[in-house]
């Protein structure tokens, strides 16, 4: 017997709502983005030796995962972005050795912490200048490096220090060991975890400065604060918070504050001011940084640039072929790869090649522009007619005469502008010179903007400034162009 046919729809809708509903248990709601950067590292979250996620904050993620019922999904995040992530709502929640300061309190949400940190002064083993954080502030001249956006970058700069700063404590520690910079100071946990082993750095006096860490979340986020902080608590009376912490030897005395629903209640790290007057300053001497770069680099990139093109258009065969390697090789490797190589990895191979940042980054920079330059003077020559050799071997020259009274001031019109546009290029490529710590206009545009969170202000004042100085070369470059760019119909 036929059913009717509403008695048919009932029963399809009723099927396909069943298909439809989502399954109990995780994935009844959309998971919360977790952001956290694995290039901090360990221990807090990093790549582990079987290529997957590990660190004691993936544990607590986890942890909490059950607590709440509820999946939690890792999204990879810039540290220093972290908090700007989480007000544009790109991630729901910031889990990263995240440090409650009172300017972050400012512009986000923060639950009940989970970590109690300080912080730990780190040396070579043969220092004897100094043998704890405040008799360090009284030697003169002493270069200290930190992790940037973090809260011992704050405490340094509230001493009265510009520290070097590094996306990663490994970099820091690195550094140390080096001899580049006199004294790391991070977190009791990057030290435990990086430097404790090295046989070349040492712990100097106990730990000092504590803070916390806590999950931090939008400002309109209470609801999901007020289960995490649940969870987090029910983690610390359960004892599995601290299990989590001694099994990355991280449970010390201090973490009896945690049983406090508001951790230690007081932070140590002040506020700072910022204001129009604090930035220019500091953008200015980057600028100058920026300006030195170019003008070092380029000089560099021309001084090799020329006489490759001269051996690729004049050389014997092996003198070009090993022209031809150089410019390939030097064209083909991103400069970002080529300055870690050259500021880190020479080194290991012969410490006499222990570079400072600023000499590291010319070579890097001028060594890439090289290729180009060569590139352009090599076209520049060729375009140079050979009934110019002619006539002035006519005249009695020898080709050297020749060459340079004769072809070379022609082949440089023609180079002329496409150098100018190199300049300009090169100008804002130095801002990957920040990759190896040195605080040229754009790294100190970040240390601002992440310091104070005003990406706006200072980032309009930043492109200003580099309006100002590569407009002009821009409008150089065109004008030679037009001048010169055709050669002697000018």
């Amino acid at each position: 017997m036929k059913k009717p046919l509403p008695q048919l729809l009932a029963l399809g809708l009723f099927f396909l709502g069943i298909a439809a509903a989502p399954a109990q248990g995780q994935g009844t709601q959309d998971p919360i983005i977790w952001g956290a950067d694995k290039e901090g590292g360990g221990p807090y979250l990093f790549i582990g030796p079987e290529g997957g996620l590990i660190g004691y904050e993936l544990e607590i993620i986890q942890a909490l995962e059950k607590q709440l019922n509820r999946k939690i999904e890792f999204r990879q995040y810039d540290f220093a972005s972290l908090i700007p992530g989480l007000s544009k709502g790109d991630i729901a929640i910031a889990m990263n050795g995240l440090e409650i300061t009172p300017e972050r309190r400012s512009q986000v949400l923060f639950t009940r912490p989970y970590y109690i940190y300080r912080q730990q002064l780190v040396a070579r083993k043969d220092e004897k200048r100094f043998d704890s954080y405040k008799a360090s502030l009284k030697v003169p001249g002493l270069k200290y490096g930190t992790m940037e956006s973090t809260a011992a970058e704050r405490l340094l700069r509230q001493d009265g220090i510009d520290p070097a700063t590094y996306p990663a404590p490994t970099e820091a520690y690195r550094e140390l060991a080096l001899g580049r910079i006199d004294a790391v100071v991070l977190d009791l946990p990057m030290a435990t975890f990086y430097a404790k082993k090295d046989p070349k750095l040492t712990f100097l006096s106990e730990p000092f400065a504590p803070g916390e860490y806590a999950i931090a979340l939008a400002k309109n986020h209470e609801t999901l604060r007020g289960d995490l902080n649940l969870a987090i608590g029910n983690l610390i009376a359960s004892g599995q918070l601290k299990a989590i912490l001694e099994k990355w030897d991280l449970w010390d005395d201090a973490q009896a504050g945690l049983a406090n629903e508001d951790g230690m209640g007081g932070l140590t790290v002040q506020d700072q001011s910022w204001n129009l007057s604090s930035y220019l300053p500091m953008l200015l001497k980057g600028t100058a940084v920026t300006i030195a770069l170019t003008l070092c680099s380029f000089a560099l990139a021309v001084g090799l640039g020329l006489p490759l093109a001269l051996i690729r258009v004049y050389g014997p065969a092996p003198l070009k072929f090993l022209a031809i390697c150089h410019i390939e090789f030097f064209r083909g490797i991103p400069v970002y790869i080529l300055l870690l190589l050259v500021y880190f990895g020479l080194p290991e191979l012969w410490s006499v090649l222990n570079l400072p940042p600023f000499v590291a980054a010319v070579i890097g920079l001028g060594l890439n522009y090289s290729a180009y330059e060569a590139e352009i003077y090599r076209s520049a020559l060729q375009s140079v007619p050979a009934g110019q050799w002619e006539a002035a071997l006519s005249l009695g020259m020898d080709r050297v005469k020749a060459f340079r009274r004769i072809i070379l001031p022609q082949a440089f019109k023609v180079a002329l502008p496409p150098m100018t546009g190199d300049l300009v290029a090169l100008f804002k490529d130095t801002s990957i010179a920040s990759a190896i710590s040195l605080v040229e206009l754009n790294k100190q545009y970040q240390i601002l903007a992440k310091s104070s969170n005003k990406f706006m202000e200072i980032g309009l004042m930043t492109a200003l400034i580099y309006l100002v100085l590569s407009v002009p070369l821009g409008w150089l470059s065109r004008r030679l162009e037009e001048t010169w760019g055709h050669g002697d119909e000018n």
